[in-house]
């Protein structure tokens, strides 16, 4: 029902021929009011008869609304149908300019423990759990993404903010349409038993014990992990054999200067209503943990730009909780033993940071001007050189 709510939103029109859509946005909006769970998708540039446009694609627009799905209710876990070829092209395509302003340099570890500049230490079949520290409103995510496609044909799947998939009601939080990739690309809401489904199915997954506390951290917080007393993943890892890979990325602070944060917008009366209305239109997260983490107050940081810098991945030693002699996977049931994984991953998260934040000061391509310098006489597409990593 809801497919057909999303295809009668396209598919109306006062015009005569069936090809041709809504004639207006307004209209659009007269529908959504009127029909239970519609969306409006609006696309610049085209004519009326959008099903003859060549680089429409009706099957992206429903996954990307999320009004694909196999049961009578949706699972954004096992409803996901792997990208096309066409979809990948026009992802990794329309986020090319990430990788011209950011440059990014991706770092591995093998299993003897050696640095590689390349993913060949990432496995290549699931489940692996990449765990890592939020940048600034989670900017790292779309770069990372990009190059985990490009270089190992990896699709990773993260468990996001039940924002990106819902709202509690309309008003001034961004409309569900800027998250359509998001969604394409497989992500889904946070919640144990997304988490179970994903590794069941072998995934790759990308998981923020930070959450939105991290990804709107505070001036100074920079790089700093919010994360919970008690493990939250660990013993579901385990359960599957999963490889757990801690990663840490530096770059934000190279990109954006923080202005006003959180504090300081909660000093300001009509700031701090504006923040209360649109933390209610989402579903918050853990307001049962007391402490720092669970401040989860969706707010937009003001931020000032800076000469792009260049962004840092450092990904970890993998961590096998797969059964490597007697009795391994039986003891990351216990809890004891689970926490004091989930303290290892944790300080390699930290280990990570620190390493990428140390080694940029010595990378003569840090700043955007001698990069471009660089590809100006070998070529665009060519990898920029970084720090000796030895």
């Amino acid at each position: 029902m809801r497919i057909f709510k999303l295809m009668f939103a396209f598919c109306f029109s006062s015009d005569t021929d069936p090809r041709e859509l809504l004639p207006s946005l307004q209209e659009g909006e007269r529908l959504r009011r009127i029909l239970p769970k519609c969306q409006i998708r609006a696309f610049s540039g085209c004519c009326h008869a959008l099903f003859l446009e060549e680089d429409f694609d009706l099957v992206t627009v429903i996954k990307g609304a999320g009004f694909y799905r196999r049961a009578k209710h949706t699972d954004y876990a096992s409803d996901f149908l792997l990208p096309s070829p066409r979809e990948i092209k026009d992802i990794v395509d329309s986020a090319r300019w990430l990788d011209v302003a950011t440059s990014p340099v991706m770092l591995s570890t093998l299993e003897d423990g050696k640095i590689v500049r390349s993913l060949s230490g990432i496995p290549s079949e699931g489940p692996v759990l990449f765990v890592g520290c939020h940048n600034m409103l989670g900017f790292e995510v779309a770069p990372m993404i990009r190059r985990f496609i490009l270089e190992r044909n990896i699709i990773i799947r993260g468990v996001a903010h039940p924002m990106l998939f819902t709202k509690l009601r309309e008003g001034k939080m961004p409309d569900l349409a800027t998250y359509d990739v998001t969604r394409v690309l497989g992500a889904v809401p946070v919640s144990a038993s997304n988490l179970y489904k994903l590794l069941s199915m072998k995934s790759h997954v990308l998981l923020y014990p930070g959450g939105v506390r991290e990804a709107l951290h505070r001036k100074g917080e920079e790089y700093k992990l919010f994360w919970p007393e008690q493990s939250e993943f660990v013993r579901m890892a385990g359960r599957f054999g999963a490889t757990i890979i801690p990663f840490g990325a530096v770059g934000e602070d190279d990109f954006t200067q923080l202005v006003l944060d959180y504090d300081d917008q909660m000093k300001i009366p009509f700031v701090k209503d504006y923040v209360k209305e649109i933390t209610e239109e989402s579903m918050k997260l853990r307001t049962e943990i007391e402490g720092e983490i669970a401040n989860q107050d969706l707010h937009l940081p003001i931020l000032l730009p800076k000469v792009p810098g260049r962004y840092y991945y450092l990904f970890g030693k993998p961590i096998k909780t797969e059964v490597t002699h007697s009795g391994k996977r039986q003891e990351l049931r216990n809890r004891e033993k689970a926490h004091q994984v989930y303290i290892q991953v944790k300080r390699e998260v930290e280990k990570c940071l620190c390493y990428c934040k140390m080694k940029r000061e010595s990378d003569p391509y840090r700043n955007i001007i001698p990069r471009f310098m660089y590809q100006a006489t070998h070529g665009l597409e060519s990898q920029v050189p970084t720090f000796d990593l030895h």
